[in-house]
């Protein structure tokens, strides 16, 4: 599914703001703490790319656990696409992950990601919306994100609350024949607080953020 960019301003600020507070480094440090048994302590970092990398703002994402920041489990390439009442995320993979696994933490390796090194993943967009302080996002409609996990073709469930200064995702892969879970927590959503801020690094916005 491919969103076209609204040819509406209106939600041009809540675009800006929703970048501003997703730029950091994010841990669920005090709910691993308090339950080691049911959530490993992670890391989630979403670092700015340069705003000439997709002619508008970008992010390189890693998730890893707190002991292994140099082999992240998950990474990816995101654009920002504003679509009137909505904000659209494009998701993009990376075609040699592992080239630029530290990416969030060293620029020098975030500098080597150009466009070339990635591809689309369709259907795959998160979409989302403000209510009050709060950013609510959720994988497009369609169940069409399609994750092989261990052989078992799988549709994500994700859903995403976004504030200043917290994070808070759910991820579940969901068999596409039987729609019984598969993969993700079964415990609860995991709980982030924003530990250090790369809203700064938004250049080419940064005075309105």
């Amino acid at each position: 599914m491919t969103i076209a960019p609204s040819e509406s301003s209106t939600n041009a600020s809540d675009l800006l703001t929703l970048a501003c507070w997703m730029a950091g480094d994010f841990s669920n440090y005090k709910q691993s703490f308090a339950n080691p048994q049911l959530y490993a302590h992670i890391h989630i970092f979403f670092r700015p790319l340069p705003i000439e990398f997709f002619s508008a703002i970008g992010f390189y994402s890693e998730q890893a656990y707190d002991h292994d920041l140099w082999t992240p489990y998950r990474q990816g390439v995101h654009r920002l696409v504003d679509c009137g009442d909505r904000i659209y995320i494009e998701n993009y993979r990376l075609k040699d992950q592992m080239l630029y696994a530290g990416a969030a933490r060293e620029l020098d390796i975030l500098k080597t990601i150009t466009p070339e090194c990635i591809e689309r993943r369709y259907n795959c967009s998160m979409v989302f919306q403000r209510e009050g302080e709060i950013f609510r996002g959720s994988v497009e409609p369609g169940n069409q994100c399609l994750i092989n996990r261990n052989g078992c073709q799988t549709y994500l469930v994700s859903e995403v609350e976004i504030t200043e200064h917290t994070w808070i995702s759910l991820d579940k892969g969901i068999d596409i024949e039987t729609h019984k879970q598969i993969w993700g927590s079964t415990a609860g959503p995991l709980q982030f607080e924003k530990r250090e801020s790369f809203a700064d690094e938004l250049l080419a916005v940064k005075a309105l953020c």
